[in-house]
Order: structure tokens, then C-alpha cells, then sequence
């Protein structure tokens, strides 16, 4: 039986949201998710375009709603992307790990999201031997995969 972080990847359209003048957009979830055939958008307010894709500023100025959302941005940023997940009727998200707060996980919990935290999405996503791999082992033998 797959677990929750599995099924997050089953859903149809993603969003992941990026920051990049801030950090480096998270291109790794973002190009994965592209190569297994998904629909999927790059959500960043610092730039037009993400791996020459148009990038949208806010959630709601995505050409169709969304089922997930990955967020990878400055810890101070979380919370308003959960709550514009909330918002937005997203029902799905995804905070890349060492990124989740107290306060967006409240919000998560209190607005009746399904919230995955506390690892990365390439690691469900990078199916070859890679760093990525390695993490998915540990986790896989520590029983937090």
C-alpha cells in the first residue's frame, strides 16, 4: 500500500512554489514532475519565467486550479502559501522539508489540508541512484518512507 507521501503523486495537476531571488527555485521537483507527464506549474513572484516556462506570481493566477502543491521558500514565506493553498481550495501540499513552521501547520491542520513535511519530494520522485536515493533508504529503513 503506498503511503501518503506516494499518493501525493498520483494526484493530476501541481503547483510548486519557489522564491527565486530568495534561493534557487526547486527545478528538481519541478522538472520531475514535468518528465512523468503531470501538469504542472511553476508558482514564483520573483520572476516571469522558471526553466523557460511561465512562471505565475500567486495561485490565483493559474490558467486552472490545482490538486498539490509543493512550497519550497524562505521559512518566513510558509505560512502565507499554506494559506493561500487554503484559499485557493487546494486540498494537498507539500512543504519541503527544513521549510515547515508551527504556525503553517496549524493552519494546515485547522483548514483540513493533507499536509506532507519533514522530507524532500524528490526523494519520492528520483526513481535512479542518486543522493536523493540515498535519503529514500534511510527513510525507508528508519519506517519514515
Amino acid at each position: 500500500m503506498a503511503s501518503n507521501y506516494e499518493d501525493f503523486f498520483n494526484l493530476g495537476r501541481f503547483g510548486v512554489v519557489g522564491h527565486t531571488k530568495a534561493k534557487p527555485f526547486p527545478l528538481l521537483s519541478y522538472r520531475r514532475l514535468k518528465a512523468m507527464g503531470k501538469t504542472v506549474y511553476p508558482i514564483d513572484p520573483s520572476t516571469m519565467l522558471v526553466d523557460r516556462d511561465p512562471a505565475y506570481p500567486t495561485l490565483a493566477s493559474l490558467p486552472q486550479p490545482i490538486d498539490g502543491l509543493i512550497i519550497e521558500v524562505p521559512k518566513s514565506e510558509t505560512v502565507d502559501w499554506v494559506a493561500a493553498a487554503a484559499d485557493a481550495g487546494i486540498g494537498h501540499v507539500w512543504i519541503h522539508m527544513a521549510h515547515e513552521t508551527p504556525e503553517a501547520t496549524a493552519l494546515a491542520a485547522e483548514k483540513g489540508i493533507n499536509l506532507r513535511t519533514g522530507t524532500c519530494a524528490v526523494m519520492y520522485l528520483n526513481p535512479g541512484p542518486s543522493v536523493h536515493g540515498i535519503h529514500k533508504l534511510v527513510m525507508k529503513l528508519t519506517g519514515k518512507y
